[in-house]
């Protein structure tokens, strides 16, 4: 990214040695460049030794899902007419570059208006968020939104690393909507930010149940719902969902 500091900057209005430049600039290399770097490269995410010795096979293909895959179903195919005109084919192949250029183009500016407009400001509500968590657990496993909901996963590892604490945060508590009478999820924090495996899912004898029944397994008013993967439920209100975490925590 010779010229990302300078692009950035110039997004955000700027000047390229100012903090955010560097902090967007880290993360849109880790999530988008360097994916898309090996890939050009042919460089896999795992050791394929390393897998093959572990004995690891994939449960399906994600290699229509990829970037990369994406681009490469815009090359011509192999049977499509070729201009006999050696210009004319160069124009067209070059049209095709043009295209995937452009795709590409968009996704970064995409990225980049994200981690700009929605992924920084974030940081410091999750900041403020994981500095209170003592307040709803003596261990600082319940982590509260006050008001809303904001992208929390990339902030709230990298404040566990800084850290280096033993205790990680189990459930994330946050109200549905901005309203002072909105109903609240409490979500399990994933393994890594990508796993559909939390840390500690809600308990199994509450999976799947939802309203009134689900009050009565929990013996706490105002149960919504526990999803049946036990990563997600939901209370009438914080006080709820704030039990809801405090049980679930030492069950």
């Amino acid at each position: 990214m010779h010229y990302g500091k300078a692009i950035i900057a110039q997004h955000l209005g700027v000047t390229e040695d100012a903090e955010e430049v560097g902090v967007i600039w880290k993360k849109i290399y880790e999530n988008f460049i360097e994916a898309l770097d090996a890939h050009d490269n042919g460089i896999s995410v795992y050791d394929p030794k390393g897998i093959s010795a572990a004995g690891l096979e994939k449960k399906f293909s994600d290699g229509g899902f990829s970037l990369g895959a994406m681009v490469s179903r815009l090359n011509p195919n192999w049977n499509d007419p070729t201009p006999s005109d050696p210009v004319e084919a160069q124009k067209a192949e070059d049209e095709k570059f043009l295209v995937a250029s452009t795709r590409m183009g968009e996704e970064f500016s995409r990225d980049l208006d994200y981690y700009a407009k929605s992924w920084l400001p974030a940081r410091a509500i999750v900041q403020q968020a994981y500095a209170k968590r003592l307040q709803y657990d003596s261990k600082g496993r319940i982590l509260v939104f006050d008001g809303q909901s904001v992208p929390w996963k990339d902030h709230l590892y990298t404040l566990e690393d800084q850290e280096n604490s033993e205790n990680k945060v189990l459930y994330v508590l946050y109200p549905e909507t901005p309203r002072p009478d909105a109903k609240w999820r409490i979500q399990c924090v994933p393994v890594t930010k990508d796993s559909f495996q939390s840390r500690k899912p809600l308990p199994e004898a509450w999976r799947g149940f939802r309203d009134e029944e689900l009050s009565q397994i929990t013996g706490i008013p105002g149960g919504v719902f526990v999803h049946a993967a036990g990563f997600i439920g939901g209370n009438t209100t914080f006080e709820g969902a704030s039990q809801m975490a405090a049980t679930a925590v030492d069950l």
